[in-house]
């Protein structure tokens, strides 16, 4: 059997194994692991991105490659209601590779740590044959108050996503195809922002969270079956900006599935009771059910949703 006939999360379930030790209380199956130390709950998160699938030097420059790096752990750091502190950087590199892209690859990371008050304390370098690979890992701090995880959503809970959806395929989009215009979409696709304080904010407050990083059905199918329930995804209350509208039917494309499918969005997705729905802010999009599908509903029909979201192996 191959990889792609199993794709990462069939992957992911065959190498994952139970934690052992009693002071690991969040392993494999969250947006970060959770473990419990003498100083209280720690997080840590690690990501890859590998040059032509998560950025093209083309595209990016140096600059916002290290930025975009550090941005999208943090949004998995924001994820679980905590508070990012340090990083460590492995960096894969081709030895022809120019010195100062390596400078200004990390000036935007430093320029992201300084933002969050963080610092980058080691990690690894090593060299590659043609493409450059970062892999990042934060640590952070998170009050068990304040700890969301995936796993937390009860039926009944109303769903909400903390701003617009869709921006990351059109940005993605409207460089492929080699279209003009659009500066917005493409500047918000090549630099991606977290909501951490958006995560702090609503974390005590929400059920269960999760950051758009594959779309908005994987999430929400994550949500589930970490929760071991259903939702109802309402597609006409789906924010998406004009732009990213005018984006797609430029190419023919649903704007919809640019929101559903599309990921690197990076917004927050999470479930919140009724009775703390004034609590916190966002875009109501669906609701948790007590059964195990998700539907998409639009004019009050609703149909199974069959198609995740971004796979890396399929």
């Amino acid at each position: 059997m191959k990889i792609k006939e199993v794709g990462e999360f069939g992957l992911i379930n065959k190498i994952t194994k139970k934690p052992r030790n009693k002071n690991i209380l969040v392993g494999i199956g969250d947006d970060a692991a959770v473990i419990k130390s003498k100083s209280g709950l720690q997080v840590l998160t690690t990501d890859t991105l590998v040059e032509g699938d998560h950025f093209r030097r083309e595209w990016f420059s140096p600059k916002q490659i290290g930025m975009k790096a550090i941005e999208i752990n943090i949004s998995d750091v924001a994820a679980m209601g905590a508070i990012p502190n340090y990083v460590l950087v492995s960096l894969a590199l081709p030895k022809e590779l120019d010195l100062k892209f390596v400078e200004y690859l990390y000036k935007g990371m430093w320029k992201i740590c300084d933002k969050y008050n963080i610092e980058i304390i080691g990690g690894n370098m090593t060299h590659s044959e043609n493409i450059i690979i970062i892999s990042i890992t934060i640590t952070g701090e998170v009050e068990k108050k304040n700890l969301s995880l995936r796993s937390g959503a009860k039926s009944g809970d109303l769903i909400l996503v903390s701003g617009y959806l869709g921006n990351g395929k059109a940005g993605l989009q409207l460089f492929k195809n080699n279209l003009k215009g659009f500066e917005k979409v493409k500047k918000n696709y090549l630099e991606p922002k977290a909501n951490l304080d958006i995560g702090l904010k609503i974390a005590p407050y929400v059920n269960s969270m999760i950051d758009v990083s594959d779309g908005l059905a994987s999430e929400i199918g994550h949500i589930c079956n970490e929760s071991k329930c259903g939702a109802i995804i309402y597609i006409d209350k789906i924010p998406i900006k004009d732009d990213v509208r005018k984006v797609a039917k430029k190419l023919d494309e649903k704007e919809y599935d640019y929101a559903l499918f599309g990921g690197e969005d990076f917004e927050l997705v999470y479930t919140v009771s009724k009775e703390n729905l004034g609590k916190v802010n966002g875009f109501l999009i669906g609701e948790i059910t007590g059964k195990k599908d998700v539907f998409l509903s639009y004019k009050g029909k609703a149909k199974k949703l069959t198609k995740s979201g971004y796979d890396h192996f399929l």
